[in-house]
């Protein structure tokens, strides 16, 4: 929601894609069904000059966000589940030349798993750029602490990873309507392999400082 947000407050016409319910009929009436600083104000914005709505069924659009949860197993592996759901609510709607962004924490290949999702239901498209009906697949991973989302949509840094490069110019120039922060252009596995290290470096540095604070408290 952040992101079509901001997107639309840039001048794009955004629809925002939910299976709740609630949460369409809240964001059509420039609501937002979570705490966020500066968030709602945002919305209620785009709302209300038509350049943001939200429904249940997939539109056709010239771009493709996908931001779901990719949550583990029981075996902790990562369950696909959601993104192939998108990957197949998707498409249906494809004419060719679309640009598909995955935008969720997932593990290297994932980018290329969609892909391949939205190939076997569609065998007229290609990823070949000089095809007839080519599709354009990139991984361009969000990078914002909550609390700071609106800000730092906008001043953080970006890595956009595409299975093409063609796919990589065109996910860069959508986030370029909004991002002033360095957009860093490379393959879809470096940028998914990126995001992933930056959630685990962060993840050691608070789980140190809980053993420090564990010690300390032993200490006095």
């Amino acid at each position: 929601l952040p992101t079509a947000a901001i997107l639309a407050a840039n001048g794009n016409t955004v629809i925002g894609v939910d299976v709740n319910p609630r949460h369409v009929e809240e964001i059509n009436a420039g609501r937002v069904p979570f705490v966020e600083p500066d968030l709602e104000s945002v919305v209620a914005g785009v709302v209300a000059q038509g350049r943001l709505k939200a429904q249940a069924e997939m539109p056709h659009a010239d771009s493709y966000i996908v931001a779901v949860p990719t949550p583990f197993t029981e075996s902790h592996d990562v369950d696909p589940k959601y993104v192939q759901a998108a990957a197949e609510s998707i498409a249906p709607k494809l004419r060719g030349g679309e640009l598909v962004i995955l935008e969720s924490t997932s593990p290297p290949g994932a980018t290329q798993h969609l892909a391949d999702r939205i190939l076997a239901a569609r065998s007229d498209l290609s990823l070949d750029p000089s095809s007839p009906r080519p599709l354009h697949v990139a991984h361009c991973p969000e990078r914002v602490l909550p609390g700071r989302v609106m800000v730092e949509l906008v001043t953080n840094d970006r890595i956009v990873g595409g299975l093409t490069s063609e796919a990589a110019d065109r996910a860069r120039a959508l986030y370029a309507t909004f991002c002033q922060g360095e957009i860093m252009v490379t393959d879809a596995v470096t940028a998914e392999m990126a995001k992933l290290v930056e959630n685990s470096f962060r993840d050691v540095n608070i789980a140190f400082a809980n053993e420090l604070s564990v010690i300390s408290d032993r200490l006095g």
